[in-house]
């Protein structure tokens, strides 16, 4: 969907396209109140109502929506005693999925797959005592932790040779071309359309459209576009 067709579509919603009255809706505003609903959407699809509350993958549609959120990045640092320990984590960090790693030993030069588990990292004293559940190499299996935003992927008799993130990236910001900042104070150079399929964007203009109607007291829009992107989520 077109930011053109965006807007159009938004400003109908709450009654003001071809108002210029004191309510007149700035592009900037658009912007922020559909950047904003990008965030808590996506973070309530990623919240689930299981025993991990893991939302991510419970169904088809949650698979096919978040999909192009996803990201594999390699993952550089330094190899301490105990642990692997990444560097910085990607800037568009959101949320954690998997960490896959692979590592060698003396006898086994070449690199096999493990199994990684994310752990507590007030439990790592515990599971590196624990026969069952410290880093093994036999059994490829170990354990990583997040600590200060960074990875450690520990080890014991053995050592990691790449990590591999993956991870859900936060949304890309909209942008509208020549609209400005009044935070920042620079104007769009670019137009950057919403990465989400139409239906999705759908929603997200109805929660949008809400997020505005509350800000300048319309409460009757707020109700109505709120009950709406419920239905529709």
């Amino acid at each position: 969907m077109t930011n053109a067709t965006l807007q159009i579509k938004l400003k109908q919603r709450l009654n003001k396209l071809a108002s210029n009255d004191f309510d007149n809706i700035e592009c900037w505003q658009v912007i922020e109140a559909f950047n904003k609903v990008q965030v808590e959407w996506v973070r309530r699809q990623l919240h689930g109502n299981n025993l991990y509350r893991e939302g991510d993958e419970m169904s088809k549609r949650r698979i096919d929506d978040l999909q192009a959120l996803l990201r594999e990045e390699p993952i550089t640092g330094t190899q301490t005693e105990e642990y692997f320990e990444s560097d910085a984590i990607p800037t568009d960090y959101m949320e954690y999925k998997r960490v896959s790693a692979d590592a060698t030993s003396e006898c086994c030069p070449d690199p096999r797959s493990m199994t990684v588990y994310l752990s507590e990292e007030g439990n790592v004293d515990i599971i590196m005592r624990d026969p069952l559940k410290r880093p093994d190499f036999d059994w490829g299996e170990t354990f990583c932790t997040w600590l200060g935003s960074k990875l450690r992927v520990y080890k014991k008799d053995f050592e990691i040779a790449t990590v591999k993130l993956t991870y859900y990236r936060q949304p890309k910001n909209i942008e509208i071309l020549g609209c400005k900042n009044p935070y920042t104070g620079t104007t769009s150079t670019v137009d950057v359309e919403c990465e989400f399929k139409d239906d999705i964007v759908e929603v997200l203009l109805d929660e949008a459209a809400a997020l505005i109607a509350g800000d300048i007291e319309n409460f009757t829009q707020y109700q109505l576009q709120q009950q709406s992107a419920e239905r529709d989520n």
